[in-house]
């Protein structure tokens, strides 16, 4: 497992996240063998939200069975999110620092490791965000903060106000899900719809910038539109490269799909989303695996994108 340098928090991350999203209805049992097998795996980021489970719940399901403590503790990295409610955004100050002590409650731990806006607030107020974060850091409760689904102006405009670096900024992105990568392959290409920009540059911004960036969905077709792998039916070519690939590096599609995020010089997460322990250690072990330039693009252009 690869382990990242991030510069505007200063924590070694594991290139592989393991997402708790969905341990809502599992067991103490199943909770315990998945982060277990994340964390032989070298995995030490562990990805939750408020609204997981519904009002804390998958993170009261990991504090229940997990119950992080002592070096166990101080050896994984927690992160959450916060700001999404039912049917609105909420960037309030009250509402960031009432729900970080909710998780904190529910993760049963003192403190988050890092904490993520989740999705832009268009009524959002700058000045209330980093009232929130200033409490939140000084009390120790969070000790580094970023974003999620977020475009490079709207993370200057937080930037106006928050003190603390925004180090992180977790988008979707997969295969068949790349429009960070591809508007600035096709860049100037008029009549190409590949060509347009829908993340404002923020590839290229959080790289200038130093902001981590983290892939959710990294095997889903689109937004929740099922995965590519193993659909022969939509992506025939692409699962036949795959397979491929799969074969010369001796790991399981999963593994290509990850490797295909993990190559790129950005220094990108990958955010699973897996409730099974196997999935995991699929993934983990292509997150390393050292795709070539021209295997890299033969599985973009396997997706449907263009190479000029």
């Amino acid at each position: 497992m690869k382990l990242l340098e991030s510069p505007l928090s200063e924590l070694r991350v594991s290139n592989v996240v393991l997402g708790l999203m969905r341990i809502n209805n599992l067991d103490d049992d199943q909770i315990r063998d998945l982060v277990a097998a994340a964390r032989d795996e070298g995995i030490n980021v562990l990805d939750h939200a408020d609204i997981y489970g519904g009002d804390h719940g998958c993170e009261r399901r990991f504090g229940d069975a997990v119950r992080p403590t002592g070096a166990d503790r101080e050896s994984m990295i927690i992160q959450s999110k916060v700001g999404i409610r039912q049917g609105y955004f909420d960037f309030s100050a009250e509402h960031i620092a009432e729900s970080v002590d909710e998780s904190l409650r529910a993760l049963r731990t003192d403190y988050l490791d890092i904490l993520l806006l989740h999705r832009p607030d268009t009524l959002v107020e700058p000045e209330e965000v980093a009232a929130a974060f200033d409490k939140l850091h000084e009390a120790g409760k969070v000790r580094h903060f970023g974003v999620s689904n977020h475009t490079p102006g709207q993370i200057e405009l937080l930037k106006r106000s928050v003190r603390q670096p925004l180090a992180y900024n977790q988008v979707q992105l997969s295969i068949t899900h790349a429009p960070l990568f591809a508007a600035g392959i096709a860049a100037n290409m008029a009549g190409l719809d590949q060509s347009i920009d829908r993340d404002n540059g923020l590839l290229d911004y959080c790289r200038l910038n130093d902001i981590t960036l983290q892939a959710w969905s990294p095997f889903q077709k689109g937004f929740f539109d099922g995965v590519f792998l193993g659909d022969r039916e939509n992506y025939p070519e692409l699962n036949d490269a795959i397979d491929e690939l799969a074969e010369k590096y001796g790991v399981t599609p999963t593994g290509i799909a990850v490797a295909w995020i993990t190559r790129h010089p950005a220094g990108i997460q990958v955010v699973l989303g897996t409730t099974k322990p196997d999935r995991v250690r699929e993934s983990a072990a292509g997150s390393e695996v050292p795709l070539t330039r021209q295997e890299w693009y033969r599985l973009f252009t396997a997706a449907g994108y263009r190479v000029p």
